[in-house]
């Protein structure tokens, strides 16, 4: 760890691309709170910018490289997983973090979302959650909670809610943490802690979008939005733990020890090119 820890002004200047600024979200969004926090975990582990790059997708959480002086590749919507894991194969010395809302994740890019935490490959997975397609008009999205309002739920959402965190567990994520822009302490923590863990890690971010969400669903502005996370969370240290109706669990849910991806491809690779040299190959 870094013994001098760099202030608002000093990380402005290290990391952000202010010929970009202003930012395109919305006044209040919370996809701005949760890159903040992914760039102080980066700073405060010493991390140098040249070892780290970002795969992004489509959507409100897609702008992101376009305000952080990393590489990164914006990608097609929901395979920002699918070029992490490309990246990770080819150069496995790499940090490799995934920066995906909830749309471009457990919907359109769902399927690659499960075979990421199933290979087990060393990639973070940020996942912005405002539980709308806030991009593209305010459509319900897989993360929608039942009942809420969107453009495309204009009596209430009818269909179940994907629960992220739980869907890494079942598909074989070895990391998997939870936090809002409210407990932004917290959230720099658990990403720091993602991006050391060796394996697929997932930190959801719950984050507000108050344009496309909260005006609809009569939350009111950002401050409201955030506001209610305060109310609603609840700090639990297992994804088992109970909590009352309507609460949310933030904290450290999941660690598990399992063989890393890049590790087994690594002998397979090694393991073909013994068989073809003793073929004479």
């Amino acid at each position: 760890m870094p013994v001098h820890v760099l202030h608002a002004n000093e990380l402005k200047e290290k990391y952000v691309l202010t010929r970009n600024l202003p930012t395109i979200w919305c006044a209040g969004c919370g996809i701005g709170t949760v890159l903040g926090a992914a760039v102080r975990a980066i700073d405060g582990l010493g991390l140098d910018k040249k070892d780290v790059v970002f795969t992004i997708g489509i959507g409100c959480s897609g702008y992101s490289s376009r305000y952080v002086n990393f590489d990164a590749a914006h990608t097609t919507h929901g395979r920002a997983l699918t070029t992490a894991t490309g990246l990770k194969l080819a150069n496995p010395k790499l940090t490799v973090i995934t920066l995906t809302g909830d749309g471009d994740c457990v919907g359109i890019g769902g399927n690659h979302f499960i075979h990421a935490a199933r290979r087990n490959i060393d990639v973070t997975a940020i996942l912005f959650n405002n539980s709308i397609y806030g991009m593209t008009g305010g459509q319900y999205s897989p993360a929608t909670p039942t009942g809420a309002l969107s453009t495309t739920s204009p009596y209430g959402m009818v269909e179940g809610t994907i629960d992220p965190c739980e869907l890494a567990r079942a598909a074989g994520a070895t990391y998997i943490a939870r936090s809002t822009t409210y407990h932004v302490q917290l959230l720099r923590q658990l990403i720091a802690k993602a991006i050391t863990h060796k394996g697929f890690s997932l930190v959801e971010a719950i984050a507000q979008c108050p344009n496309q969400f909260g005006r609809l669903n009569k939350i009111g502005a950002a401050p409201e939005m955030m506001r209610q996370y305060k109310r609603e969370a609840v700090r639990v240290d297992s994804l088992d733990a109970e909590v009352p109706p309507g609460k949310i669990k933030i904290g450290e849910l999941y660690k598990a020890d399992r063989p890393e991806y890049t590790k087994m491809y690594a002998k397979v690779r090694e393991e073909a090119k013994r068989r073809a040299a003793a073929r004479g190959q």
